[in-house]
């Protein structure tokens, strides 16, 4: 069972907290993770691009010459693909690039992640995140004091609207519930810095 040291919001000791073996502890795979955060990606496209083919480019009724005795080539439209102004050849039109993830495939590349992240040493536990005020100051602060350099992720128990707008306009910092974890999230940031309650939280909707 993983043992990690607990901490203030100003970087001070606050004691330890044990951590459940089959989510902080889990087999980490690879592949899956690769998996699980390449069909994040890709389901993160609107997949909205659209190019016009020959036939939807407005004008090019009209043949441009005769088709003999001109010694030009032949031509039926100005709107094929090799004039200025027509068509796209091949262009991309809307498409759906969704990939399908199981639930069980998710949840293991989930635990995969947060366990990577202790072997690491990169999970941070606060004892409480608390933020009385719409100011960008503390949270500043708390990061300073918890060795932040370029990117964290900072995950609370429950929905906290000043956390989250104070946090919002820090370069490389994402705030996030316990509930609502992605593996992509967690393995992009540099830091994982987690309330001890939402590693409760964690603990309890992962089991």
């Amino acid at each position: 069972m993983p043992n990690i040291k607990v901490l203030d919001m100003s970087g001070k000791d606050a004691g330890t907290k044990d951590l459940s073996d089959n989510i902080f502890d889990a087999k980490i795979n690879n592949s899956l993770l690769h998996s699980v955060v390449r069909a994040y990606l890709l389901n993160q496209r609107l997949g909205t691009h659209s190019t016009l083919t020959r036939a939807e480019v407005r004008g090019g009724g009209k043949k441009p010459w005769r088709q003999k005795g001109t010694g030009r080539a032949r031509q039926g439209s100005t709107r094929s693909p090799n004039w200025t102004h027509g068509g796209v050849a091949f262009g991309p039109k809307p498409r759906s690039y969704r990939v399908a993830i199981n639930k069980k495939a998710k949840r293991a590349a989930l635990k995969g992640a947060l366990t990577s992240k202790v072997k690491g040493g990169e999970l941070i536990i606060v004892d409480s995140i608390k933020i009385d005020e719409f100011k960008t100051k503390p949270v500043v602060e708390m990061l300073k004091a918890l060795g932040f350099e370029k990117k964290a992720l900072i995950v609370v128990e429950e929905h906290n609207e000043k956390l989250i707008k104070s946090a919002a306009n820090i370069p490389g910092v994402k705030t996030a519930m316990a509930n609502n974890l992605n593996v992509y999230d967690i393995l992009n940031c540099g830091k994982f810095i987690v309330s001890s309650g939402a590693i409760d939280k964690i603990e309890e909707v992962y089991a």
